[in-house]
């Protein structure tokens, strides 16, 4: 399984921005899936989480209501969507998948990771 993450760039505070991660592997509708950040100097914490049918989703409590996380089988996607950007949302963004319809939050618990790609948010 192979995770390819992208749609990041460098935008203005309040500003919008769609990340996409497209999944190789036949097994892509049955994985659940998140998003997890990392700013420079910190630790890399999940931003949303969806489960293997979209029908349960998570977000983390700085982005909710302003981010959301969807996914389309047919595409073998998944993608966040991100509203109202903040300077503090400037972080390298990675997609994460795991082998369980379930939801999770924690890095431990996704075993498929994608390469990163940057989001960086001009005040």
């Amino acid at each position: 399984v192979q995770l390819q993450a992208s749609g990041g760039g460098l935008v203005q505070a309040g500003d919008s921005l769609r990340l996409s991660c497209a999944v190789s592997g036949r097994t892509f509708s049955s994985y659940a899936m998140a998003w997890f950040r990392q700013a420079p100097r910190k630790a890399r914490d999940v931003v949303a989480a969806i489960s293997w049918n979209g029908d349960i989703t998570y977000y983390a409590d700085f982005v909710k209501g302003r981010f959301t996380i969807s996914r389309d089988h047919a595409k073998n996607t998944v993608y966040l969507q991100m509203n109202s950007l903040k300077p503090e949302d400037t972080a390298v963004y990675y997609c994460a998948g795991r082998d369980s319809r379930d939801i999770a939050t924690r890095l431990d618990d996704y075993g498929y990771w994608g390469q990163g790609t940057l989001v960086t948010v001009s005040s």
